[in-house]
């Protein structure tokens, strides 16, 4: 920093100037200014004040909170630490009249992104009368920071001062100084210092306690550490996370790895840690057993000690859940007996590295649903919350409303994690509602896979165009008119969000003109603006069953972004110029007009292909689309494309209740790969056109090539069947699947393919500039994006409302036998698959009410033995199907075993339900 400071006052706004120096990479000086502006002008934002700015205020005089502490009209100031640690307080609708000042909500958004962002929110919520007071650029409450004064101790003196301002200008406005201000803190030596100064100051928790007939706020407070040490046991029940100097040390010195941290959903006692950094010959450590995985919580960013090799083991068999006493200080039995019992005999395992975890790094903390456990003390106060989400650890936290939560859907956020403690320590957020409803489910689903659902604020709904809307002649100079071509568009059925489009007609010159037409969004959205900013934080459309979450309002997704028929649309066109053999000879990208001519479902598409009878122009171009989209794929599997499988089902809904009346795996037609066939060719030509324009900063999307290992199971699989599974290349991995077949069992290619999927590496998104690697493993294709990215909405919150959905269907069902196939075997258990259904299920051998069988495991088939007889992957078997609801948080299909028949484990036949007791189908 150059000395010599400069403050110039000018017509009420005061400039500081700091100049820097700056070396530049050549050797040379680059003088950098920074201005910093101060005005006397800057409004309170009370009702109360009339003199600063003549706006609509923000904070109100007489509807502040009762409180036994303050008896008097007041406005609260939270300081940093209170708005992170006290967010969903300050949500409550309860709370208003609150000021944020802009220290803090810098400090904020460095730290917390969601925190950031919650608060934001509140303060754009006009209900709530939060106001954002710019204390850095008001002339009497900016400050220096003094020398040798901590950047945290020189916003913690801002923020005093910033309320001291506040006291003093609301005193002069009211009689006698009855409006006032009270500033939160939890910090021990800033509330002392605010005393000194004053000020009206209280912790955050005496303040929620003092309000008067609100006791349920209570329960949202999060815990400071000091009152969590007091509320947990004096027992050491895991190792001192390391401080952060000493893990980046560690990690600088190749110590300690670096890397995310997943918990396994079938085995509380085990997880993976993923490592974040290239170049490290170690991709991912194996942890076992609490000790080490040390107080991690999924997808927490965490410091990782590798043990020598001799240490390291092999990931465990067995299906393990938490079902341990509700007692939180209970000592957990983490033995080697319990992750590999010796009564299981297991063979040749495949060692994986393994370690500890010695730090965190970074908390990614979420607020969780889950219910409230059944307390061992029915007029307790602490109680054990079970997240939905099993890779979640238990919580413990204290309500009063206990009585009031059993059987509800809830939300509860985590607070810390003692060393003394066997469960980490949260808070009450809020009521979902009851478990089992399908509202509260759906609601469920939505918050654990963080898909923004809210309805659109008016903010966003008011960038929407105005209605009525048309094309005009403005457009029409700067785009293709195509409004004469035979487009059509194919979807699934009741589809009203229709993005895409297809045509295919023949030139003068025999060659064939194919067009995918795109709806373009981005005509009707602006950068930056708030209808924008909701997109990009929605991200993408999802779909669940008998439900969609728009991305955009419906005005743009249902209507004028939907390529409906008989309606002119915008849109973003890829054409092509294809000879009859589908080798592209030219490609034309375009904004254009189209006026699709029908919007048809993959069923009335093949019906037209196929009805010989039918020879318009719509149908010749279905029919052209067809016959190319054949050559395309039968061109990208002689290159090595993967054709893999994953069962998929549909749910026939009751046109009342929507609850689901029928299920059954969907059938895929040749229209469906032709949707598919020219949405890839569409996203393969347009990455070549971004990367041949912007070579270092083109986004493309790979898929790597997964290692050698990823496939052992599908190799053993194969082998139990004396086939070869040839993994060199994918074209290698792709002929044997296409050569392995069983005599006799049909079923055994798909079962396979399945099984190949879950060999698989994730695809990602990656920038042309930074990697040299662009090739799609999956599609063997050289280079890929996604131009139309719809094709991957149907993500986790959909599979979770399939699951849902199903157990809605099952839950009158009663008891259905079916037959099913054997995809996993465990060392206490075997996942059979239901191909009528498309469901996994989940038959445990080993039984906490009676004797266990007698089982044998042997890793290297995979087979286990249960008394005499031996299961195998692909085994078929018969078993009964119904929904255990026994543990209402987690209800689940249940699956018993009824052929092979053995003793002790199989179970009778049952009887057929009276006919009065089946569910009549109302189609």
């Amino acid at each position: 920093q150059v000395p010599g400071k400069t403050w110039k006052d000018c017509d009420g706004i005061m400039l500081k100037s700091k100049t820097f120096v700056k070396k530049t990479r050549a050797g040379g000086v680059l003088k950098i200014v920074r201005e910093h502006y101060l005005r006397d002008d800057i409004w309170c934002g009370s009702e109360v004040c009339k003199e600063c700015k003549d706006e609509a205020p923000v904070l109100q005089e007489d509807a502040c909170i009762e409180s036994n502490l303050c008896s008097y009209p007041h406005y609260l100031i939270p300081d940093t630490n209170v708005v992170l640690h006290q967010i969903d307080i300050l949500e409550d609708p309860l709370i208003r009249n609150v000021i944020i000042l802009q220290t803090v909500l810098q400090e904020i958004r460095h730290r917390s992104a969601p925190a950031y962002k919650r608060i934001k929110d509140a303060i754009h919520e006009k209900e709530k009368h939060f106001y954002m007071f710019t204390n850095e650029h008001h002339r009497e409450t900016f400050i220096e920071r003094e020398p040798g004064e901590s950047a945290n101790d020189r916003n913690d003196r801002a923020i005093r001062v910033a309320a001291k301002w506040y006291a003093d200008h609301l005193a002069k406005k009211t009689n006698g100084g009855s409006l006032k201000v009270v500033l939160l803190t939890d910090d021990r030596a800033n509330k002392e210092k605010a005393e000194q100064y004053g000020l009206i100051v209280y912790r955050c928790e005496e303040y929620i306690k003092s309000l008067i007939g609100n006791p349920e706020l209570v329960d949202r407070l999060a815990l400071q550490p000091d009152d969590q040490n007091e509320i947990t046991g004096s027992k050491l029940l895991f190792p001192e996370h390391l401080p952060l100097s000493r893990i980046q040390s560690g990690i600088k010195n190749g110590v300690l790895l670096q890397g995310t941290f997943h918990a396994n959903r079938d085995n509380y006692l085990e997880g993976t840690v993923f490592i974040n950094r290239e170049g490290e010959d170690i991709n991912e450590v194996l942890l076992q057993g609490l000790q080490n995985l040390n107080r991690a919580v999924h997808q927490d960013v965490v410091a990782v000690e590798l043990f020598p090799k001799e240490r390291w083991v092999a990931p465990s068999s067995v299906v393990l859940q938490d079902d341990s006493p509700n007692d939180e200080d209970a000592e957990e039995d983490e033995t080697e007996n319990k992750l590999n019992p010796k009564s299981y005999i297991s063979e040749a395992v495949i060692l994986k590295p393994t370690g500890r975890v010695v730090g965190i790094i970074k908390r990614n903390w979420r607020p969780y649903c889950g219910m409230l456990s059944q307390s061992m003390i029915k007029e307790a106060t602490r109680h054990l919350f079970t997240p939905a989400d099993r890779r979640i650890p238990r919580i413990r936290i204290e309500t009063r409303q206990a009585a009031n939560l059993a059987g509800q859907r809830i939300m509860v956020a985590i607070d810390g994690w003692p060393k003394n403690s066997r469960y980490p320590n949260g808070h009450f957020v809020k009521n979902l509602g009851t478990a089992g409803d399908k509202e509260t489910e759906t609601e469920v689903l939505l918050l654990e896979h963080d898909v923004p659902h809210l309805p659109f604020s008016p903010a966003v709904l008011s960038f929407l165009p105005k209605m009525p809307w048309s094309i005009t002649e403005e457009d029409l100079k700067v785009r293709a008119d195509l409004r004469h071509l035979g487009v059509c568009s194919v979807d699934p059925p009741g589809c009203t969000d229709i993005d895409d489009a297809l045509h295919c007609r023949e030139l003068e010159n025999g060659n064939l003109e194919v067009g995918v037409h795109i709806a373009d969004v981005s005509h009707f959205i602006r950068p930056g603006n708030a209808l924008d900013q909701e997109a990009a934080s929605r991200g993408t459309t999802v779909y669940l069953c008998g439900k969609r979450i728009d991305m955009v309002p419906e005005l743009l997704s249902s209507n004028l972004c939907s390529l409906r028929s008989n309606v002119e649309r915008l849109a973003f066109s890829c054409i092509w110029e294809m000879n009859h053999n589908a080798e592209i000879i030219k490609t034309h990208f375009t904004k254009s007009v189209i006026n699709s001519k029908a919007s048809l479902t993959y069923a009335e598409a093949q019906m037209r292909i196929d009805d010989t009878t039918m020879n318009d122009d719509i149908t010749k171009s279905l029919r052209g689309l067809n016959r190319l989209a054949k050559i395309l794929k039968g061109r990208r599997t002689e290159k090595g494309a993967l054709t893999l499988s994953s069962p998929e089902v549909r749910f026939h809904m009751d046109s009342e209740t929507h609850d689901p009346i029928d299920l059954q795996t969907k059938e895929l037609k040749e229209t469906n790969s032709m949707v598919e066939e020219f949405m890839l060719l569409a996203n393969i030509s347009v990455a070549q056109k971004i990367y041949d324009e912007f070579s270092e900063c083109a986004l493309l999307r790979k898929h790597p090539s997964p290692p050698p290992s990823n496939y052992d199971i599908l190799i053993k699989a194969a082998k139990s069947r004396d086939l070869n599974i040839h993994i060199d290349s994918a074209k290698a991995l792709a002929d044997s699947l296409n050569n392995a077949t069983v005599e006799n069992f049909p079923y055994f290619n798909t079962l396979l393919r399945i099984l190949a999927t879950r060999c698989m590496m994730q695809a990602v998104y990656f920038c042309s500039g930074m990697d040299s690697d662009f090739h799609h493993y999956g599609l063997a294709s050289p280079i890929y994006t996604h131009f139309i990215t719809h094709q991957e909405v149907r993500c986790y919150a959909q599979r979770a409302s399939v699951a849902f959905h199903t157990q809605l269907f099952f839950k009158n069902k009663g008891i259905i036998n079916e037959e099913g196939f054997i995809l996993f075997v465990r060392k206490n258990a075997i996942i059979i698959l239901i191909p009528k259904f498309g469901i996994k299920g989940t038959v445990f051998f080993d039984n906490k009410d009676k004797p266990s069988p007698h089982l044998i495991f042997d890793s290297e088939g995979p087979t286990l033995k249960v008394e005499e007889h031996m299961f195998r992957m692909f085994d078929k078997v018969k078993v009964t199907i119904s929904l255990d609801a026994s543990n209402i948080q987690h209800q689940r299909i249940r699956m018993a075993l009824i052929e092979p028949v053995i003793p002790g484990v199989s179970v009778p036949v049952p009887e057929s339900e009276p006919e009065a007791k089946k569910p009549k189908l109302d189609c």
